[in-house]
């Protein structure tokens, strides 16, 4: 694996959808990076500092958050003397987004007063009254022509649903939930799916003409729902809870046929391939230590000397470390807080948060689990090859970690100082983004040999 040099960024990053540029807020300057070369192709001057990034689906216009001013900014690749200056005034802007058509810009104000639909193309604007969230509660149709939006007023959430051609609403229902969530499109856009908030546990399945198709409750007198993912197939619903379970509806019956539980204790019969993290000290010759110079500098923090980092295949039983949250503190860290399907729908990986080491990846084939990865530090990200089935973690180390149905291997990053906070792929999968603290680097992601089952890496 090929690693470039660090580049300095003081907020978010992201690769665009064509895969051909990548976007860096550093303060109030916006840069715009080619993805092979990493040379600077534009820069935007903001007028504060950037607090969000997001590129339109065409690539052609991105747009920047100024969360402190309250503001946003939208700038043109192709056009750069073009921009757009958006300030809803005293109402403040909370969030904002793009839709699919690439011309409009949805902005949520401060306190959910209003969400406004503004058109790059001409002057006109759409109010929508009473959002319930400022950053949920919004998702699009997949082929771009409508849009789910979440209100709440007189106590009571609806669904308000509106053509994205021309911003009118096509229907409004009421929704049989406490306290709605968020809500997802399913992937073949047939459905549409809410949850209630933790207090209670209710997963909500509606037609887009507002017929509910399924209610769907796993228990009562307890935390509920905590996360839910439609696999990229259409044909599985995920949803996992404070209960530290993972369940699976179909999407033709809507009833359960797959439940996943994250145990502390791991016996037989799991034939699934455990990896746990392990520091293996080098035998370095002192002789040839400038060698090794850039290698050890990167290495500071090892505890007797120099060591590398590598995957041990642990047989069951394993007890796997697990901490219990405290019962006097609100959102207690249990449940599934992290899960993501692959790309094929094969596979799904979970972390439960009261075992912030340990990632869970399960075989919807087989149904069953197909590794687990033991980690030394807790996992911050998890991200599938949007090409391939190859996951990608970090933990906030100066490692990269990676797991493919051969094996999973370990990468260290030859930079000096930089660990791993945060990590992206590209659209096309040949390259990572890596985020540390004040930097960002990428790295070219070759697939890795069939063998590398217990294989670790230096490069």
């Amino acid at each position: 694996m090929e690693f470039t040099e660090a580049y300095k960024q003081s907020g978010p990053c992201c690769f665009s959808p064509n895969a051909r540029f990548i976007a860096v807020a550093v303060d109030y300057r916006l840069v715009i990076r080619d993805t092979l070369s990493l040379k600077v192709v534009q820069l935007f001057s903001c007028l504060d500092k950037i607090s969000y990034i997001e590129w339109a689906l065409d690539s052609e216009y991105i747009l920047c958050g100024l969360y402190k001013r309250p503001m946003i900014q939208a700038w043109s690749l192709i056009q750069p003397e073009w921009t757009c200056k958006i300030d809803e005034g005293p109402a403040g802007i909370a969030y904002a987004r793009w839709s699919p058509d690439s011309r409009h810009i949805l902005t949520t104000s401060d306190f959910q007063l209003r969400l406004t639909v503004w058109s790059l193309v001409n002057t006109a604007c759409v109010h929508v009254q009473w959002p319930k969230h400022a950053s949920k509660g919004v998702s699009f149709t997949r082929d771009g022509k409508f849009a789910a939006i979440c209100t709440r007023h007189d106590c009571k959430d609806y669904i308000n649903l509106l053509s994205c051609h021309n911003w009118e609403i096509m229907g409004v229902f009421a929704v049989d939930i406490l306290d709605l969530a968020d809500i997802q499109w399913s992937p073949d856009d047939s459905a549409i799916v809410i949850w209630d908030s933790p207090l209670e546990y209710k997963v909500l399945v509606y037609s887009p003409d507002g017929r509910c198709l399924f209610k769907y409750q796993a228990y009562e007198s307890g935390l509920g729902v905590k996360s839910v993912s439609w696999s990229p197939c259409g044909q599985f619903l995920a949803v996992g809870s404070y209960d530290q379970m993972l369940r699976v509806l179909s999407h033709l019956t809507w009833k359960t046929f797959a439940e996943f539980t994250h145990l502390s204790n791991v016996r037989a019969p799991c034939c699934a391939a455990i990896f746990k993290e392990v520091d293996e000290p080098l035998q370095i010759d002192m002789s040839e230590l400038s060698l090794s110079d850039d290698y050890m500098q990167g290495n500071s923090d090892a505890p007797e000397g120099h060591y590398r980092v590598r995957y041990d295949v642990t047989e069951v039983p394993i007890t796997l470390p697990c901490q219990k949250p405290p019962a006097d503190r609100p959102n207690p860290k249990q449940g599934i807080g992290l899960m993501s399907w692959s790309n094929d729908s094969q596979y799904i990986c979970t972390r439960n948060d009261s075992m912030p080491t340990i990632l869970w990846i399960w075989d919807m084939r087989h149904l069953e689990l197909a590794a687990i990865l033991v980690q030394k530090d807790p996992i911050r990200a998890a991200v599938w090859d949007p090409t391939g089935t190859r996951l990608v973690l970090c933990t906030g180390s100066s490692h990269l970690y990676m797991w493919t149905p051969s094996g999973a291997y370990c990468v260290s990053v030859p930079l000096s100082q930089f660990n791993i906070t945060d990590l992206k792929w590209n659209s096309d999968g040949s390259c990572l983004l890596l985020k540390d603290k004040e930097s960002f680097c990428c790295a070219a992601a070759p697939l890795p040999p069939d063998e590398s089952s217990d294989y670790s890496s230096d490069d």
